[in-house]
């Protein structure tokens, strides 16, 4: 980055400030004063990019024209969110229609590119709408002002409070495709947002993906929007707090904003404008989100993104609030890039938040979980103390940063990355673990929280859930805490002796009521012994209920708790499993694999000399689902082309597959051309 502060001519950043009378419709007129910062991104031979950003240090103002004087004869060739015309070495930037307006203490950017020769100096000064800047404010105005009849702040904390919890429409309206179906789900029903009223969401966010549906003219379809409005018609009827955004046009096209910042600009703008206009009189209850998880291709760095992001937010927020109608206060939520909570992130969206100076603004990020502990790779099988911290530190920082600080939080998405394959990726009871987790912290943290939802949990269709015991988690950690355990999973080898079996309770603040099979209730004491946080279940007992000894599951027992869910313990049987020879493809190739009760959790692969095999050749564990798939009905342990295209050829590879039940087991395969070999 080069640049220059302009007090002292020598920094990398200018800025100017000065006090300035601005024309406004008043009785008397104010001169309230401005502040300028011009900075240079970007700079080439014979060619630069600058980023300007006027603050207003007073009254509001409506209509804006700021000037400066080249001082080495440079010359502005495009320039986005605002006009930029030069007469010799005079320039003069003019507001674009949706950025005339500059509430006070709020801040307008806009940015150019321009051609220089010799040097690059930047300006000594600037003027805005006539008057030379030095950054103190001016005097007050003799008049009193009037309210806009936006919320106090406050009203935005309670609403989004009021928005907890929230369901993500997922996978339908921003669908890539060419309609909401194109993904796989079925069209949006009444019956359907009934039914996800009646599971005790109090808000929905549908995201939508526009690009597929605007013309050459970045007019959106009427149909299109037209449907859009159906469904938010019906949300908002069935008494939803509701949320739109502009969802995967982020990644699909306003990505390449560091290369084409106008014409990107040009398309969002336009949305916003259709969308504000389409929903200007629609109630409060509807909330708009300027875009889903922002992402720059080729950008210079952390400076430039967060700078994009800022013209986007601050494009997006003019728009809205210049629309008038109930767009005047509606709440407005705005993502951190990649909606992120590492803290810069949240230090560049709370810088340009207080810039706004707007009551009525949301920041939101996503949370997928601690990334080895999300995908189920590099041995994350547990949700244990590393995942733990994950998430705490992650709220923590949102907190302190928003929260703390009178800013209202929305958690617009939240899950578990493995999910996108299938929820059983993540073991059960690890995954009930994070879910009672991020409920309870996000309540003390006083985040909003809504679930992504692109059909693998609630049917579309059907109204149930595909995991009943992971949504009776997620609802009852919306208000209480509830219990668990070091494990939901109890192995007893059927080639040893049955015997006496301890769990730890994780009680989380609740207290440890019983132990139950069904509704029969185990007697404490001679069924089983508490000891602290040890319950120990006796050897009659699991010898009594584990009867035949079968091999799998023998019985269910559930813990119960003073409040909460239930934590369900499975008594298993199991042998040590057995895996056969077998000859196949890089495209396919399975291992018969005999079970025998036990459950896989994950696998390694290393070549002979020590290094690792495989995807993610950074960690030995490879990634459940991506690298290889288990399948008890079959029988098999499939290894997926993904694995074997990154296995060295005549390379014999030693795979150790680790079980639940705490047995190994270990295979070797060789790939040799397309052709792939393994033997125990």
């Amino acid at each position: 980055m080069t640049g220059r502060r302009v007090a002292a001519l020598a920094a990398a950043f200018v800025s100017v400030a000065a006090s300035a009378g601005l024309a406004i419709v008043a009785p008397a007129a104010a001169a309230p004063g401005c502040e300028v910062d011009y900075a240079v991104p970007s700079q080439w031979q014979n060619g630069f990019t600058a980023a300007v950003s006027v603050t207003n240090l007073g009254e509001r103002v409506d209509g804006w024209r700021l000037t400066w004087t080249w001082p080495s004869g440079q010359q502005v060739t495009q320039a986005w969110n605002a006009t930029v015309t030069s007469s010799g070495a005079e320039a003069t930037a003019s507001n674009a229609a949706y950025n005339a307006v500059i509430e006070p203490n709020a801040k307008v950017s806009f940015g150019f590119n321009g051609s220089w020769s010799g040097t690059n100096t930047a300006p000594r000064s600037f003027a805005l709408n006539g008057v030379t800047c030095t950054g103190e404010p001016g005097p007050s105005p003799t008049t009193t002002t009037t309210t806009t009849g936006n919320p106090l702040p406050g009203d935005a904390m309670a609403q989004v409070e009021a928005m907890q919890p929230g369901w993500n429409l997922g996978n339908t309206l921003d669908a890539t495709g060419s309609d909401e179906t194109s993904w796989g789900n079925p069209r949006v029903t009444e019956a359907l947002l009934d039914n996800v009223k009646a599971q005790g969401f109090k808000s929905i966010r549908i995201p939508v993906t526009w690009g597929r549906h605007q013309g050459s003219d970045h007019v959106i379809e009427a149909a299109y929007l037209n449907r859009v409005k159906e469904v938010v018609g019906w949300a908002l009827a069935d008494g939803f707090q509701v949320m739109i955004n502009i969802h995967h046009d982020s990644w699909q096209w306003i990505s390449a904003m560091p290369s084409n910042r106008t014409g990107v600009l040009t398309r969002y703008n336009a949305i916003w404008t259709q969308l504000a206009t389409a929903f200007r009189d629609s109630p409060g209850r509807l909330v708009f989100e300027s875009v889903n998880e922002p992402q720059f291709t080729g950008s210079s760095g952390d400076a430039q993104n967060a700078q994009l992001l800022h013209e986007l937010n601050a494009s997006f927020r003019d728009i809205v609030r210049r629309s008038g109608g109930n767009n005047a206060s509606r709440l407005l939520v705005l993502p951190t890039l990649h909606t992120s909570s590492e803290q810069a992130r949240l230090d560049e969206l709370a810088t340009s938040i207080r810039g706004f100076n707007d009551p009525n603004l949301v920041a939101t990020f996503h949370y997928y979980g601690y990334w080895p502990f999300s995908v189920n790779v590099a041995g994350g099988t547990r949700y244990d103390a590393t995942a733990q911290k994950d998430l705490t530190d992650s709220f923590d920082r949102v907190y302190n940063t928003f929260v703390a600080r009178g800013v209202p939080v929305v958690l617009g998405e939240y899950g578990l990355l493995g999910f996108d394959r299938h929820t059983g990726t993540i073991e059960q009871g690890e995954k009930l673990k994070f879910f009672e987790h991020l409920g309870y912290y996000a309540r003390t943290k006083k985040i909003t929280t809504m679930l992504w939802d692109n059909g693998q949990h609630l049917g579309r269709t059907s109204f149930q859930w595909s995991d009943p015991e992971l949504a009776a988690q997620i609802r009852s950690s919306w208000t209480t805490r509830s219990g668990t355990a070091s494990t939901d999973q109890v192995f007893s080898a059927r080639s040893s002796a049955v015997s006496a079996k301890t769990i730890t309770l994780n009680t989380n603040g609740t207290t440890f009521t019983g132990l139950r099979q069904g509704t029969t209730e185990l007697v404490r004491g001679s069924d089983y012994t508490i000891s602290g946080d040890q319950l120990t279940l006796t050897a009659p007992t699991m010898t009594r209920l584990s009867g035949s000894r079968a091999y799998g599951t023998n019985a269910v027992l559930t813990a119960h708790f003073s409040a909460g869910v239930p934590w369900r313990v499975n008594l298993v049987t199991h042998d040590t499993p057995v895996l056969a020879s077998a000859t196949g493809t890089t495209s396919s190739f399975s291992i018969p694999t005999t079970f025998r009760g036990d459950l896989l959790a994950t696998m390694e692969a290393k070549y002979a000399d020590g290094s690792n095999a495989g995807p993610h050749n950074w960690t030995s564990f490879k990634e459940f689902d991506r690298a290889f798939a288990p399948n008890y009905t079959t029988g098999t342990t499939t290894l997926t082309p993904e694995f074997f295209a990154e296995v060295n050829d005549n390379a014999r590879v030693t795979l150790t597959f680790h079980y639940w039940s705490g047995a190994t087991v270990t295979y070797h395969v060789t790939r040799s051309g397309s052709s792939v070999s393994g033997s125990p």
